[in-house]
């Protein structure tokens, strides 16, 4: 199998962007917000806008990411995958410099990520967002769809996440882990999904408790 995993509310307890932002922005992001929700502005748009607006200083960013947690099982469910063969890779429409410093934390500098760029130019943070796709139905700066589509071959595809970023991918999923508003839209759809709250309950439903394999 081939698993894509979202990360800010599905690896990370809490959006790790937003906890930035909360920390370290000026508070015009959550206007920016605002217009995302109301669909008057793209999601790509609104991570551009809010990403310049976070303050340059190293070790405050460093802080505020080092306090983000991962969610439980996380790390287990990752040496599984790398023992088990699988492909693991990170999806996300997230920052590269938030998610890779997470990560080390915790010895997991060498999962493939794809992500948003973050850049300092000049007194400011600029967001490059190489994985952006004209037309993309999210509107992201990652179109998951578009990674999924290029990365993917002949084996089934396991997705993981929690967020709209994560609804149109979902429909490539031969398997769908999902929770919060990925769940609640699933469902809305009759699209089959496993609800999860810890990476445990992904590996064991990946692997079975030796009444059921869901990959047999």
């Amino acid at each position: 199998m081939r698993v894509f995993c979202d990360f800010d509310g599905t690896i990370t307890v809490l959006d790790t962007t937003d906890q930035v932002l909360t920390h370290r922005a000026d508070p015009h992001w959550q206007v920016l917000e605002e217009a995302w929700i109301a669909g008057r502005i793209s999601a790509a748009e609104c991570m551009r806008g809010q990403i310049a607006l976070i303050d340059t200083d190293e070790d405050a960013l460093d802080a505020v990411l080092d306090r983000c947690q991962l969610r439980e099982g996380f790390v287990a469910f990752a040496g599984w995958c790398r023992r088990a063969g699988i492909s693991l890779t990170i999806v996300s429409d997230g920052v590269d410099r938030f998610i890779r410093r997470i990560l080390s934390r915790h010895g997991l500098e060498g999962l493939p990520v794809v992500s948003n760029r973050l850049t300092l130019e000049g007194e400011a943070y600029r967001l490059d967002q190489p994985h952006a796709v004209p037309g993309c139905a999210a509107g992201s700066g990652v179109c998951k769809c578009a990674v999924v589509r290029e990365l993917t071959d002949k084996r089934p595809v396991v997705f993981i996440g929690d967020g709209r970023s994560d609804f149109c991918v979902s429909q490539r999923a031969d398997i769908l882990f999902a929770r919060d508003r990925l769940a609640t839209y699933a469902a809305e759809r009759n699209r089959t999904f496993i609800p999860f709250e810890t990476f445990d309950d992904i590996r064991i439903a990946l692997v079975g408790d030796g009444t059921r394999n869901l990959m047999a």
